[in-house]
């Protein structure tokens, strides 16, 4: 190239690579050459030849400058080449245009890098990280938070191209519809709406009104396919802007978990009292379970004929770090919450299975839909029926009162388990779903019935025809019944009449964590 100008560096060490080097010098160079070698000591052998071979190989003369250098080790050599001749003056004036270029193009790098954080990549919107700068900007503001509902479930559905498609299209609605403020794609799928003014709640909430009047039932054309999608709004009222997202995600969550179009937080409400409650609950509950303070309470299933005890129900219960013992209403939903329910059947179910082994007491345990979806769960319950001889004296309680998604793998495990001589009840049947369809597709030995039928059947005549109706079924299919929630004897005197096999209840004991001896 005419007028080119090179840059070329090495790095010899040994008077061996100087013949070498210098061949690479002359062969990577253009025709004038201006080379500056740098090194610790000048007057080294290793200098003195590479100086004399760079002077012998040069056609046209070379201008070499020694520089002091702070490595001991290397010399190093930097070859400034031109297709024409250059003085020093004119090589430095070279030297401070290229840096001058590469500066400016490190510059745009560094800028168009900068714009890329702060924008988001599938909408070309501004994201998160631009509106806090935003807001750092404008001393009035409002914030509205913009979540569409069931994206998940139309991603999951549509797949990831249409999803993607759907934000983009509801992102231009925004932009398009939502004058006097800056729209943001703030995660995956919320938006939020800047607005450089402070509203009082009942502007706000007005605002509101109109905006979820414009984006309700939205519906956006792909390839032929109509898709619709609502929306769940959320604010703050008020000047004071602390903690300002937290406040909007605590209404946009409220919102949602009351179903309702949009909600303004104000400070009154409190929220994170709540939210700091919630939090501080769950860690005593997980540190808790975490260090073995689930345990297992029993309460006694008697006969109806004989009066005598056939069999023990271990209920879980949770001893906090005060000594305080948890009922499951307390503390399993939280569990759920922080994923650490697991933890707790097991701990129910090895504890139970550790007790039962040094007596003669049938006993039954209770499992959630939950558990016998969960490989882990169902794992964990084969294996200990392989080490354990307890498989014909243990009863698997499911829960009536949840859903059944997979029958395949109730079915699996409901026929693992029997392989080993346990037995099967349905536990609070009567609620929930009710479906007797359920008890022709399980292998099912007991059906208990529902404590909310139970404990109001001397009183109501519903409750009692319902429990009637489920044990002449019952009878039919060959299942035997429990009944829950028996409180009194005029309750026990109804479950005897109906024909109710067998009785639980704090008339008969409430539960403890200790076994009769």
């Amino acid at each position: 190239m005419k007028n080119g100008f090179m840059i070329n560096e090495y790095t010899i060490s040994s008077s061996s690579e100087v013949e070498n080097v210098v061949q690479r010098i002359y062969k990577e160079s253009k025709e004038h050459v201006y080379i500056q070698i740098a090194a610790y000591i000048h007057n080294t052998v290793l200098v003195h030849n590479l100086t004399s071979y760079l002077k012998k190989n040069s056609k046209d003369g070379i201008e070499i400058a020694l520089l002091k250098s702070k490595d001991k080790n290397d010399v190093n050599i930097v070859v400034y080449s031109s297709d024409e001749k250059l003085t020093k003056d004119e090589i430095l004036y070279k030297l401070q245009n290229k840096n001058k270029i590469v500066e400016t193009d490190v510059q745009d790098c560094k800028v168009q890098l900068l714009k890329r954080f702060f924008t988001d990549p599938l909408t070309g919107f501004p994201n998160l990280y631009q509106m806090r700068r935003d807001m750092q900007d404008i001393e009035d503001r409002t914030y509205i938070c913009v979540a569409l509902d069931n994206f998940q479930v139309i991603n999951d559905f549509y797949g990831f191209v249409v999803g993607d498609y759907l934000l983009e299209q509801m992102a231009f609605k925004l932009k398009n519809n939502v004058k006097n403020s800056k729209v943001y794609r703030i995660s995956g799928a919320e938006f939020g709406i800047l607005i450089d003014e402070i509203m009082d709640f009942y502007t706000l909430k007005s605002y509101l009104k109109e905006l979820n009047s414009m984006l309700k039932n939205s519906s956006f054309e792909y390839q032929n396919n109509v898709i619709y999608t609502d929306v769940t709004l959320a604010s703050s009222a008020g000047r004071n802007f602390e903690n300002l997202f937290s406040k909007v995600n605590m209404a946009l969550k409220y919102a949602k978990q009351m179903k309702l179009p949009f909600w303004i937080y104000e400070d009154r409400m409190n929220f994170e009292n709540e939210y700091e409650q919630n939090l501080i609950t769950s860690f005593k509950i997980r540190k808790s379970i975490e260090n073995s303070g689930v345990i297992p309470y029993f309460q006694p299933i008697v006969s109806n004929k004989t009066g005598k005890i056939v069999r023990f129900e271990s209920l879980a219960r949770l001893k906090d770090e005060n000594g305080n013992i948890l009922s499951p209403l307390q503390f399993i939903p939280i569990a759920k919450t922080i994923k650490v329910y697991t933890v707790v059947t097991k701990s129910v179910i090895e504890k139970t299975f550790d007790i039962f082994k040094d007596n003669e007491f049938e006993f039954s345990i209770n499992l959630s839909i939950e558990d016998i979806m969960s490989e882990e769960i169902y794992t964990f319950i084969i294996e200990r029926l392989k080490q354990s001889d307890l498989g014909n004296r243990v009863t698997f309680e499911l829960l009536e009162s949840e859903a059944i998604i997979d029958y395949n793998k109730v079915t699996r495990f409901v026929t693992e388990v029997k392989r080993f001589g346990a037995k099967i009840a349905i536990d609070d049947f009567g609620s929930g779903y009710s479906n007797f369809s359920y008890l022709t597709k399980i292998q099912v030995d007991y059906i208990k019935i529902d404590g909310m039928l139970i404990k109001d059947i001397d009183i109501c005549k519903n409750s009692r025809l319902i429990a009637q109706t489920i044990v002449e079924f019952a009878k039919k299919m060959g299942i035997e019944t429990i009944a829950e929630y028996v409180h009194s004897s005029t309750v026990e005197s109804v479950v005897k009449e109906l024909g109710i096999d067998y009785s639980q209840g704090y008339y008969i004991d409430e539960p403890t964590p200790k076994l009769p001896s």
